[in-house]
Protein backbone atom coordinates (compact mmCIF):
# COMPACT_ATOMS: atom_id res chain seq x y z
CA UNK A 1 0.00 0.00 0.00
CA UNK A 2 1.35 3.62 -0.65
CA UNK A 3 1.80 5.48 2.61
CA UNK A 4 -0.83 7.59 4.19
CA UNK A 5 0.21 10.82 2.61
CA UNK A 6 1.22 9.64 -1.12
CA UNK A 7 -1.67 9.49 -3.53
CA UNK A 8 -2.16 6.17 -4.95
CA UNK A 9 -0.62 5.64 -8.80
CA UNK A 10 -2.55 4.96 -11.73
CA UNK A 11 -2.49 3.01 -15.17
CA UNK A 12 -2.23 6.49 -16.53
CA UNK A 13 1.06 7.06 -15.42
CA UNK A 14 2.03 3.76 -16.19
CA UNK A 15 1.15 4.11 -19.59
CA UNK A 16 2.48 7.25 -19.75
CA UNK A 17 6.23 6.02 -19.21
CA UNK A 18 8.42 6.41 -21.60
CA UNK A 19 9.24 3.53 -23.78
CA UNK A 20 11.45 1.20 -22.88
CA UNK A 21 10.95 1.87 -18.97
CA UNK A 22 9.49 -1.46 -17.47
CA UNK A 23 7.37 -1.06 -14.13
CA UNK A 24 4.15 -2.54 -12.28
CA UNK A 25 1.69 -1.14 -10.39
CA UNK A 26 0.56 -3.45 -7.55
CA UNK A 27 -1.27 -1.66 -4.78
CA UNK A 28 -1.06 1.91 -5.60
CA UNK A 29 2.35 1.91 -6.00
CA UNK A 30 4.41 1.53 -8.88
CA UNK A 31 7.13 -0.57 -8.92
CA UNK A 32 10.29 -0.18 -11.30
CA UNK A 33 11.89 -3.61 -12.80
CA UNK A 34 15.36 -3.63 -13.81
CA UNK A 35 16.40 -5.41 -17.11
CA UNK A 36 16.81 -8.87 -16.63
CA UNK A 37 20.17 -10.82 -16.20
CA UNK A 38 21.47 -13.40 -19.15
CA UNK A 39 19.97 -16.41 -17.27
CA UNK A 40 16.07 -14.77 -16.92
CA UNK A 41 16.49 -14.21 -20.02
CA UNK A 42 17.68 -17.51 -21.24
CA UNK A 43 15.09 -19.32 -19.24
CA UNK A 44 11.70 -16.73 -20.68
CA UNK A 45 12.70 -17.86 -24.57
CA UNK A 46 13.19 -21.48 -23.51
CA UNK A 47 10.08 -22.05 -21.67
CA UNK A 48 8.20 -19.53 -24.67
CA UNK A 49 9.56 -21.78 -27.00
CA UNK A 50 8.38 -25.05 -25.37
CA UNK A 51 5.42 -24.05 -24.69
CA UNK A 52 4.71 -22.62 -28.78
CA UNK A 53 5.57 -25.98 -29.81
CA UNK A 54 3.01 -27.51 -27.30
CA UNK A 55 0.22 -25.42 -27.97
CA UNK A 56 1.30 -25.70 -31.97
CA UNK A 57 1.26 -29.54 -32.19
CA UNK A 58 -2.16 -30.37 -30.08
CA UNK A 59 -3.51 -27.25 -32.56
CA UNK A 60 -4.43 -25.65 -29.35
CA UNK A 61 -5.97 -22.35 -28.98
CA UNK A 62 -4.08 -20.64 -26.17
CA UNK A 63 -1.40 -18.04 -26.91
CA UNK A 64 1.68 -17.41 -25.30
CA UNK A 65 3.34 -13.89 -24.68
CA UNK A 66 6.46 -13.52 -23.12
CA UNK A 67 7.18 -10.10 -21.57
CA UNK A 68 7.28 -7.28 -21.28
CA UNK A 69 3.27 -7.93 -22.09
CA UNK A 70 1.09 -5.86 -20.21
CA UNK A 71 -1.60 -7.45 -18.30
CA UNK A 72 -4.63 -5.59 -16.36
CA UNK A 73 -5.91 -8.31 -14.46
CA UNK A 74 -9.07 -6.58 -12.82
CA UNK A 75 -10.15 -3.62 -14.10
CA UNK A 76 -8.67 -0.42 -15.48
CA UNK A 77 -7.05 0.78 -11.94
CA UNK A 78 -5.09 -2.16 -10.84
CA UNK A 79 -3.05 -4.17 -10.37
CA UNK A 80 -1.04 -3.59 -13.71
CA UNK A 81 1.84 -6.50 -14.21
CA UNK A 82 4.37 -7.41 -16.78
CA UNK A 83 4.67 -11.11 -16.23
CA UNK A 84 8.08 -13.19 -17.75
CA UNK A 85 5.57 -15.55 -19.60
CA UNK A 86 1.26 -15.42 -20.07
CA UNK A 87 -0.43 -18.26 -21.37
CA UNK A 88 -3.95 -17.15 -22.25
CA UNK A 89 -6.54 -19.23 -23.90
CA UNK A 90 -9.22 -16.98 -24.71
CA UNK A 91 -6.96 -14.37 -26.38
CA UNK A 92 -10.08 -13.16 -28.75
CA UNK A 93 -11.64 -11.80 -25.58
CA UNK A 94 -8.89 -10.76 -23.32
CA UNK A 95 -6.13 -9.22 -25.52
CA UNK A 96 -6.13 -5.97 -27.68
CA UNK A 97 -3.10 -3.94 -28.51
CA UNK A 98 -2.95 -2.68 -24.94
CA UNK A 99 -2.35 -5.92 -23.65
CA UNK A 100 -4.37 -9.09 -21.47
CA UNK A 101 -7.50 -7.46 -19.78
CA UNK A 102 -8.41 -10.10 -16.92
CA UNK A 103 -6.32 -13.02 -15.72
CA UNK A 104 -4.34 -14.99 -17.83
CA UNK A 105 -4.95 -18.86 -17.56
CA UNK A 106 -1.35 -19.25 -16.74
CA UNK A 107 1.78 -17.12 -15.17
CA UNK A 108 5.28 -17.77 -14.82
CA UNK A 109 7.57 -15.80 -13.46
CA UNK A 110 11.45 -16.14 -12.86
CA UNK A 111 12.60 -14.81 -10.00
CA UNK A 112 15.22 -12.10 -9.41
CA UNK A 113 16.65 -10.90 -6.53
CA UNK A 114 14.75 -7.63 -6.15
CA UNK A 115 11.71 -9.51 -7.09
CA UNK A 116 11.86 -12.11 -4.85
CA UNK A 117 9.18 -10.57 -1.81
CA UNK A 118 6.83 -9.85 -5.10
CA UNK A 119 6.92 -12.73 -6.99
CA UNK A 120 6.96 -14.96 -3.98
CA UNK A 121 4.04 -13.27 -1.95
CA UNK A 122 2.64 -9.96 -3.07
CA UNK A 123 1.76 -11.42 -6.48
CA UNK A 124 0.77 -14.90 -5.73
CA UNK A 125 -2.47 -13.18 -3.86
CA UNK A 126 -2.96 -10.85 -6.87
CA UNK A 127 -2.67 -13.48 -9.61
CA UNK A 128 -5.04 -15.88 -7.26
CA UNK A 129 -7.22 -13.27 -6.35
CA UNK A 130 -7.57 -12.08 -10.28
CA UNK A 131 -8.66 -15.77 -11.27
CA UNK A 132 -5.09 -17.04 -12.78
CA UNK A 133 -5.14 -20.91 -12.81
CA UNK A 134 -1.53 -21.94 -12.57
CA UNK A 135 1.18 -19.96 -11.02
CA UNK A 136 4.59 -21.15 -11.96
CA UNK A 137 7.62 -19.25 -9.53
CA UNK A 138 10.92 -20.46 -11.36
CA UNK A 139 13.61 -19.64 -9.15
CA UNK A 140 17.25 -19.72 -10.60
CA UNK A 141 19.44 -19.43 -7.61
CA UNK A 142 17.92 -22.31 -5.86
CA UNK A 143 17.45 -24.12 -9.21
CA UNK A 144 13.66 -25.25 -8.18
CA UNK A 145 9.99 -24.71 -9.59
CA UNK A 146 7.16 -23.75 -7.45
CA UNK A 147 3.97 -24.38 -9.19
CA UNK A 148 0.68 -23.33 -7.78
CA UNK A 149 -2.75 -24.16 -8.88
CA UNK A 150 -4.34 -21.67 -7.85
CA UNK A 151 -7.79 -22.88 -8.49
CA UNK A 152 -7.35 -26.18 -6.16
CA UNK A 153 -5.08 -23.96 -3.91
CA UNK A 154 -2.34 -26.76 -4.41
CA UNK A 155 1.28 -26.15 -4.61
CA UNK A 156 4.04 -28.78 -5.60
CA UNK A 157 7.70 -27.45 -5.70
CA UNK A 158 10.44 -29.42 -7.90
CA UNK A 159 13.82 -29.45 -8.62
CA UNK A 160 15.23 -28.11 -11.81
CA UNK A 161 16.24 -32.12 -12.76
CA UNK A 162 12.46 -32.93 -12.19
CA UNK A 163 9.80 -33.17 -14.70
CA UNK A 164 7.50 -30.32 -13.81
CA UNK A 165 3.62 -31.09 -15.32
CA UNK A 166 1.62 -28.54 -16.30
CA UNK A 167 -2.30 -28.52 -15.16
CA UNK A 168 -3.47 -26.14 -17.59
CA UNK A 169 -1.91 -28.64 -20.35
CA UNK A 170 -2.76 -32.12 -18.90
CA UNK A 171 0.06 -33.69 -20.97
CA UNK A 172 2.78 -31.27 -20.88
CA UNK A 173 6.26 -31.00 -18.55
CA UNK A 174 9.33 -29.58 -18.34
CA UNK A 175 12.27 -30.51 -17.39
CA UNK A 176 14.20 -26.89 -16.68
CA UNK A 177 18.43 -28.64 -16.53
CA UNK A 178 17.80 -29.99 -20.16
CA UNK A 179 16.76 -26.36 -21.40
CA UNK A 180 19.34 -25.16 -23.18
CA UNK A 181 20.06 -22.70 -21.10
Amino acid sequence: MAPADEKPHTIDEIEALPEGIRAELIDGQIRYMAAPASIHARLISRIDHMLESYIDQHGGTCKVYPGPFAVYLSDSTSPYVEPDISVICDPVNKVDSKGCHGAPDWIIEIVSPSSVADDYLIKLNKYRNAGVREYWIVDPCKSRVTVWNLVDVAMDVYSFSDPIPSFVFDRFSIIIQDLDL
